[in-house]
């Protein structure tokens, strides 16, 4: 077993318990940015200036009915920026636009002594645009060969042979739904100057050092004259990763430029109407089959609506194609990348990171061609999953693939397959106008960030005089319990109670040039980091204890805050020996570093090994759809998911839930609507609140969920042996969809390939059902999506 993935006797790490902040959350004490205005003097409130329209050229911007208006203090605009007047990494996302991008485009903002006197002021300022066509939808997009940002291909074996080789082929189109974060909080920033000139900025972001780097280039200064803080965000998701930086780089102008801290929080509209999305992707495929149901070889190519600037989007649409074999050997492939540019909000990060994208396009793809080849769903997905020695179509070697295989026989048995399988087929021979289904899915899921630069990280260690610890690192908190496990961490490392150790608000001061915490991979990093630091100075007592027991340091032994040497009864209390260690001058802080270990990449060819380990995993869902309305309700779920050696169980168990509900809400419910007619209010958002965007809520959840947590699953040359958790579990939802395909079908003859629309709301899925009924024919009037059987049946070639 490796150093980093050994765990000693009696660790505090895989003990379940609660969130640290748990009674924080429940009792309303625990702080989020916002609630800092409370405690802060004389704040200003900022306010944007949006522009209704998706695009045109800003001929004039008249401020000045603004100043008007009692209590407002100030105008931003472009002339005040004294830096770049950009707030993304691209360089193509002005802070102050001279051109109206999308619906809702921030061209100014308003600062006033109340949100109200700030809010009529921008309602005062008049904008006079040239306005321009636009592009609104992914269709409207590709039509217009409307594109920005790099077109990657991937490319593995010889996809013309595959195809000759193949006694099956099948080609295809899907387009499926984009998805909004709705964290519970808003963005939000807060941002004074000090009396040394020195900006501090409090900002609800995953990536306190990238905001720190936007808002220092903004204001002309170094990075050591900004720093950041983030004491923790109500949700992210990613959706904090890279777009919080323009909200704090006007919180830090107007500071600036006044002298008075400045608070900018977005309510839900604006938010909703100013802030990216998951992407929507379209995808044409084809793909080719052996005799026996195992594919021999996929050609596709995936466009993201990347909105109307590059953002994170490159990065999207590459863990995109490296996750659009999921689970499968695919010999022969070569799969293109683009990105569509839009008159819409920039999209970006959002849990998973283009992966459940790619996912689902091959998810969707053995869903369908399942029924042409006569096989059962489960059957075809177990004939194609990844064997010892197979390799990704990047080039990457599969570790542990057998682990799909157990997972796979494990939720199987949970579920009791066999025994529910003859029950559902019982039930829908008495039942014509109900019908119920049952499917499995698996996942496999990359750890690690795109950008091999990004696997990193740092922390901050501090042992007092008194025995009490204080970690830094510089991952966030945005719920997930990353501070949690990094508590656990810590202890287990000293040898220590878990109330012994405190833990900092994240802030770039203490810990400099972090990476954002997403990609799963916060726990990786940091928790490597935290455990680098604490054995710097554990060694140091170690040598403090060996002299004082009379015993060689590497025979000493730190066990639950109680210093012992092998094979002698003398004990030495960790209160003691930190005392004793100060007094002889041993340092006893140290700062922690991390780099993971055998990652290479090369963009270009699109090959090389970009992840440090997969995540496994798989669920089997059953649904019961109404033929009548599409209406469905989740009858039960049974998950079983890899997370190695868990850090901490009970928030491993709680993001395995939490991810699965927000992935069957993107494939289930969540409807993004836009304006996409040519009347005035083309590109507006048309789901701008929860009372038109439908959120997964009770009446939603499984009536029985079950999730367990593979045993015996160390995975070496990780911390303490665990694994990512954050994102893998979402992709678990595709079981959900995949259920409602095959209950739609059991409305229809046997054999029946059936299309699905992503979100599969209940109206689409009542359209499934009309189709499968009428032998697979589409007779909801929309252009098709995908194939629903072979082409002498009505809807997809089959070649």
């Amino acid at each position: 077993m490796s150093h980093l993935s050994e765990r000693p006797e009696k660790s505090v790490v895989g003990v379940s318990m609660p969130h640290e902040s748990a009674n924080l959350h429940v009792t309303g004490a625990a702080l989020y940015t916002d609630d800092l205005v409370h405690r802060t003097k004389d704040v200003l409130h900022a306010y944007p200036v949006q522009v209704m329209k998706a695009h045109g050229r800003i001929v004039a911007l008249r401020t000045e009915p603004a100043l008007a208006v009692p209590g407002v203090v100030r105008v931003l605009t472009v002339a005040d920026v004294p830096g770049v007047n950009d707030a993304g990494m691209k360089h193509d996302e002005p802070l102050f636009p001279d051109e109206v991008m999308f619906h809702g485009h921030a061209v100014a903002w308003v600062l006033g002594e109340s949100v109200e006197a700030a809010r009529l002021g921008a309602a005062a300022v008049e904008v006079e645009l040239d306005e321009k066509p636009s592009v609104i939808s992914l269709r409207e997009a590709i039509e217009a060969n409307s594109f920005h940002g790099a077109r990657p291909v991937m490319r593995a074996g010889d996809v013309d042979a595959g195809f000759a080789d193949s006694a099956h082929v099948f080609t295809g189109e899907f387009q499926f739904s984009d998805q909004e974060h709705f964290y519970l909080e808003t963005h939000a920033a807060l941002a004074h100057v000090d009396e040394n000139g020195q900006m501090f900025v409090q900002s609800s972001t995953q990536h306190p050092s990238e905001t720190q780097e936007i808002v220092a280039h903004v204001l002309g200064l170094h990075s050591h004259e900004v720093t950041v803080q983030c004491l923790r965000m109500g949700g992210g998701f990613g959706g904090k990763e890279m777009q919080p930086h323009g909200f704090a780089a006007i919180a830090a102008l107007g500071a600036m430029l006044t002298g008075r801290p400045v608070r900018v929080r977005l309510n839900r509209t604006q938010d909703l109407t100013m802030s990216g999305k998951r992407h929507g992707f379209h995808a044409e495929w084809k793909i080719g089959f052996d005799a026996e149901g195992r594919i021999q070889a996929l050609d596709a190519t995936l466009t993201a609506d990347g909105g109307w600037s590059l953002d994170l989007s490159e990065p999207v649409v590459a863990r995109a194609l490296c996750h659009i074999d999921n689970t499968y050997w695919i010999p022969h492939a070569r799969v293109a990348g683009r990105i569509a540019k839009t008159n819409k909000v920039s999209n970006t990060a959002f849990r998973g990171f283009g992966g459940p994208q790619g996912m689902l396009v091959i998810e969707d793809i053995m869903g369908r061609c399942a029924p042409l080849l006569g096989l059962d769903p489960m059957e075809l997905r177990e004939r194609n999953f990844y064997r010892r020695g197979h390799s990704t179509p990047y080039g990457q070697p599969v570790p542990h693939p057998e682990r799909i295989s157990i997972i796979w026989q494990q939720v199987k048995t949970d579920a009791e397959i066999t025994r529910r399988e003859r029950e559902i087929e019982a039930f829908n021979a008495a039942h014509p106008h109900t019908k119920r289904a049952l499917a499995i899915t698996g996942i496999k899921f990359g750890i690690s960030f795109n950008l091999t630069a990004f696997n990193q990280a740092g922390a901050l260690v501090l042992v007092y005089k008194d025995g009490s610890v204080l970690i830094n690192h510089g991952g966030t908190e945005m719920g997930q319990g990353l501070h949690t496990k990094m508590l656990q961490v810590a202890a287990t490392t000293l040898g220590i109670p878990l109330h012994k150790v405190r833990l900092a608000p994240t802030r770039t001061d203490k810990v400099p040039n972090t990476s954002a915490t997403a990609a799963s991979a916060g726990a990786d990093l940091n928790g490597a980091a935290v455990k680098n630091a604490c054995e710097q100075i554990r060694e140091r007592l170690l040598q403090v204890a060996g002299t004082r027991l009379g015993a060689n340091a590497s025979d000493v032994r730190i066990v639950e805050g109680v210093a012992r040497a092998l094979g002698n009864d003398e004990e030495l209390a960790w209160d003691d020996l930190v005392r004793t260690a100060y007094f002889q001058r041993v340092q006893l802080s140290a700062a922690g570093f991390y780099r993971t270990e055998g990652l290479h990449w090369d963009a270009k060819a699109f090959q090389g090994s970009p992840f440090k380990y997969f995540s496994y995993g798989a669920a089997a869902t059953e649904v019961e759809v109404d033929g009548f309305t599409g209406g469905y309700r989740i009858r039960r779920v049974d998950i079983v998911h890899d997370v190695g050696d868990s850090l901490s169980p009970m928030i491993d168990i709680g993001q395995v839930e939490g991810g699965f509900v927000q992935g069957a809400g993107w494939l289930t419910l969540e409807d993004m609507r836009w304006d996409t007619g040519d009347g005035p209010n083309r590109g507006r958002l048309l789901t701008q609140a929860a009372s038109t965007y439908k959120l997964p809520s009770f009446s939603e959840m499984p009536e029985e969920f079950n999730v367990r947590l593979l045993e015996n699953a160390t995975e070496e040359g990780a911390v303490y042996g665990s694994k990512a958790v954050g994102e893998p579990p979402l992709m678990l939802a595709f079981s959900v969809r995949e259920a409602l395909r095959q209950a739609a079908a059991a409305f229809g003859p046997a054999g029946v390939s059936v299309e699905l629309a992503s979100p599969a709301t209940p109206e689409a899925v009542y359209w499934a059902v009309e189709a499968a009924r009428a032998g697979g024919a589409r007779h909801d009037g929309h252009p098709p999506v995908g194939d629903g059987a072979p082409a002498d049946a009505g809807a997809l070639s089959h070649a």
